[in-house]
């Protein structure tokens, strides 16, 4: 990770759309690495916020239960981009699932050493 940096999570709960205002409050620090997700509700999307320094802001859609949505007008571009070059096609499905995101967010998503962690001894 970063020497001297710094690791925050916090569980919220709001009104559908406060995802957004949030991610939209943190954009304007743009040395900060963040992760902003709302989950989907009752008859409306979730949604996902990932910002990094080098790659800027990243929104994808979520299902119920967590998974990226890719719209169908989205695949339909990387097919149309990649025509019959299955490396790019693969290139651009990575792009539209944010994975360049996912991958530079990846270790910063582990506990830290201070952070408490709960063993199941026993389950079932």
């Amino acid at each position: 990770m970063l020497k001297g940096a710094q690791r925050a999570e916090f569980y919220w709960e709001g009104p559908q759309g406060t995802g957004a205002r949030l991610a939209s409050a943190l954009r304007g620090w743009e040395h900060l690495r963040y992760e902003v997700t709302e989950d989907a509700g009752l008859g409306t999307d979730g949604g996902r916020w990932m910002h990094t320094p080098d790659l800027g802001i990243f929104f994808a859609q979520t299902d119920t239960v967590g998974n990226v949505v890719v719209p169908e007008d989205r695949v339909r571009y990387a097919m149309e981009v990649a025509g019959s070059n299955a490396l790019e096609l693969h290139r651009e499905l990575r792009l539209a699932l944010g994975q360049a995101w996912d991958d530079e967010l990846e270790a910063f998503r582990h506990a830290s050493d201070a952070s408490q962690v709960v063993w199941l001894h026993k389950v079932g």
